[in-house]
């Protein structure tokens, strides 16, 4: 498959680059890790097993791609720490982080609830939460070694705030607490360490794909309006920001979303 005139204009700059994409052994993480491997990047795909990791690297090293795997789960700061002392020794620095790993198990749990449904809400926190709080601090020490480190966050317009109060908002009317809940507060996470880097050369960003044909998609996936390649590209973007690019924002495809 060609590379996309947006993605082949920046190919030159990012030759030898490191780019690590949590959760990518199917759905929008591997579209990313293989546009960021069309990129010149090599891609270091993980995820909670080996297997697919295996499987999914094997797909992509068969297209061209410089592929290499690295089992995370990223609900376990040890698992995040043990990778990036893997990936210490391996490159010595990280380039590109993207923190894509998410659940949304609310839109099957079974059972009588009032609001939420318990154990769905710890999962959800764990992973679309916790996971990239983890998952940055572990990676934080090789970003730091790039001269042009990118976090990007895959949040979600769920997470807006101003789309959840404003009446006439398509997303006004849909309440899925714990996910809108755990996507918020990564726009959280996107807000502070965009501070706290302000003085670095890292940008931080969190980034809506939009409506995408995954697993993750409630109901009958096909009915989403967007392929995980076509979703992939907002997110590429954001991890291939120039150095005069503002850090944290939270965008989609068709520019700022309100926090």
């Amino acid at each position: 498959m060609n590379a996309p005139k947006w993605l082949a204009e920046n190919k030159g700059e990012v030759m030898s680059r490191t780019a690590l994409v949590t959760g990518s052994t199917g759905g929008l993480g591997f579209a990313v890790a293989s546009a960021l491997g069309r990129a010149g990047h090599t891609v270091i795909v993980s995820g909670r097993t080996s297997g697919r990791v295996a499987a999914a690297v094997a797909e992509l090293q068969a297209s061209g791609i410089d592929a290499v795997g690295q089992r995370l789960d990223v609900s376990s700061f040890e698992s995040a720490r043990c990778a990036a002392s893997e990936l210490r020794t391996r490159y010595g620095r990280l380039d590109v982080l993207v923190n894509n790993a998410g659940v949304l198990p609310e839109a099957t749990a079974a059972g009588d609830i009032e609001f939420v449904h318990p154990g769905a809400a710890a999962q959800t926190f764990y992973t679309n939460t916790v996971g990239p709080l983890y998952v940055i601090e572990a990676m934080l020490p090789l970003l730091r070694r790039s001269d042009a480190g990118r976090i990007v966050n895959v949040s979600s317009t769920f997470g807006s705030l101003s789309e959840q109060q404003d009446p006439m908002s398509q997303y006004f009317s849909m309440i899925v607490p714990a996910y809108q809940a755990s996507k918020a507060a990564l726009n959280s996470i996107t807000i502070g360490l965009s501070k706290m880097l302000a003085d670095s050369p890292i940008k931080v960003t969190s980034v809506c794909p939009g409506y995408v044909q995954t697993d993750l998609t409630p109901g009958n996936k096909s009915q989403a309006p967007l392929t995980a390649d076509e979703a992939a590209e907002v997110v590429v973007r954001a991890a291939l920001l120039p150095a005069n690019a503002v850090s944290g924002t939270f965008v989609d495809a068709g520019g700022p979303v309100p926090w």
